[in-house]
C-alpha cells in the first residue's frame, strides 16, 4: 500500500498537477478549494467542453447561437469542479491509498466532507444559471444526466471499464449541444446519437491513457480500470478505441451533409489519433499524462470538423 504521510507544503498540489501554478498566489485558505476544483488542471474543463460544442457546432449553431458556446464553456468549468468534488469526497479513502491521489484536498484531510459538499453545492449553482440559458429541451437532457454523474466515482468498485462509464457521462455535452440548437425531428438524431457514441468511444481511449499513470497502486488499492484490464494490450486497445471513435463521427457528418465526403473532415483528427498510438510505445506515467493532455487538440480538431459540416450551405 502506499504511504499516506502528508507532503511537505510546496508539493501540496496533487502529484500531475503543476505544482508551481498561479494558485500559490492565491490566498492561503484558497488555495485547497481551488486543487480540490482542479482549477490548475484544465485539461478535464476542456474535455467536457468539447463535446457540448460538438453537438452546437453539427446542429448549425454556430450561425444562428454561437453564444451558446461560451455559456457551455462556462458550465463545464462549473460541472467539471462540481463532479471532481463529489469524486473526491466518494474516493476519499482510495486516493489515500494512491502515490498520485493521496494529497488531493479531502483525502488529506485539507478540506473537511462537509466543507467539500458545501463547495459542491455553490459550483452546481453556477451549473443552474448556465442551465436556465438554455431552451426547455435541452434542460430536460441535461438534468438527466445528473444519475450517471452520482453513480460514477462508485464504478471503479463495480466493472473493469469505469472508462466507459466516464464516456457516458463526459459526452452528455454532445446530446444538450444539440438539444439546444435542433428540433427533436427524426432526421437529426441519428447523427447526435452518433455523435454522442463516438465521444463514449473517445473517452475509452483516452481515460485508457489516463489509468496508467495508476496502474500499479490501483492494483495494489483494488481499483479497477480498463488499463489493467488491458495490460499490455493497453495500446491496442485505445487504438482500436480510436478507431471505432472516428469510424462514428464520420457516419455522423455523412449524415448531417449528405455526401460521403464530408468524412474527410476528420482527416486532421485521424492523424492526431494515429501520433498519440505511435506515441504510445512508452507506457509511462509521464508520457500517458502528456497524451492524455493532448486531447484538448484533438477536441479542437473534431469541433473544427463539426463546424465545416454545420456551416456548410
Amino acid at each position: 500500500m502506499a504511504s499516506t504521510a502528508p507532503l511537505p507544503p510546496k508539493h501540496a498540489a496533487t502529484p500531475d498537477a503543476v505544482t508551481a501554478s498561479w494558485i500559490d498566489r492565491l490566498p492561503a485558505p484558497l488555495q485547497p478549494y481551488a486543487r480540490l476544483a482542479r482549477l490548475d488542471r484544465p485539461a478535464g474543463s476542456w474535455l467536457l467542453f468539447w463535446p457540448c460544442a460538438w453537438g452546437v457546432a453539427l446542429a448549425g449553431g454556430l450561425a444562428s447561437q454561437p453564444w451558446l458556446i461560451a455559456w457551455f464553456g462556462i458550465g463545464s468549468i462549473a460541472m467539471r469542479a462540481a463532479g471532481c468534488v463529489w469524486n473526491d469526497i466518494v474516493d476519499r479513502d482510495l486516493d489515500a491509498q494512491v502515490e498520485r491521489t493521496r494529497a488531493r484536498p479531502v483525502a488529506s484531510g485539507a478540506i473537511s466532507v462537509k466543507k467539500a459538499l458545501a463547495f459542491a453545492v455553490g459550483l452546481s449553482l453556477i451549473g443552474l444559471v448556465v442551465l436556465l440559458q438554455l431552451r426547455l429541451l435541452a434542460q430536460l437532457v441535461a438534468i438527466s444526466s445528473l444519475g450517471l454523474v452520482a453513480a460514477y466515482p462508485f464504478m471503479k468498485r463495480i466493472t473493469w471499464w469505469p472508462q466507459a462509464w466516464l464516456g457516458l457521462t463526459f459526452n452528455w455535452g454532445a446530446l444538450v449541444g444539440f438539444a439546444a440548437v435542433a428540433d427533436p425531428a427524426p432526421a437529426p438524431m441519428p447523427a447526435m446519437a452518433l455523435l454522442y457514441a463516438g465521444g463514449i468511444a473517445w473517452t475509452l481511449g483516452y481515460d485508457t491513457i489516463y489509468a496508467l499513470q495508476d496502474i500499479e497502486d490501483d492494483a495494489m488499492a483494488g481499483i479497477k480500470s480498463s488499463a489493467r484490464a488491458l495490460g499490455p494490450r493497453a495500446r491496442g486497445g485505445v487504438a482500436l478505441f480510436y478507431a471505432l471513435a472516428l469510424l462514428l463521427w464520420a457516419a455522423a457528418l455523412v449524415l448531417v451533409r449528405g455526401d460521403a465526403l464530408a468524412a474527410l473532415a476528420l482527416l486532421p483528427l485521424a492523424g492526431h489519433f494515429a501520433w498519440q498510438i505511435w506515441r504510445l510505445h512508452d507506457l509511462s506515467p509521464t508520457n500517458a499524462l502528456t497524451l492524455f493532455r493532448a486531447n484538448r487538440g484533438a477536441g479542437l480538431l473534431m469541433f473544427l470538423a463539426c463546424t465545416i459540416i454545420g456551416l456548410a450551405p
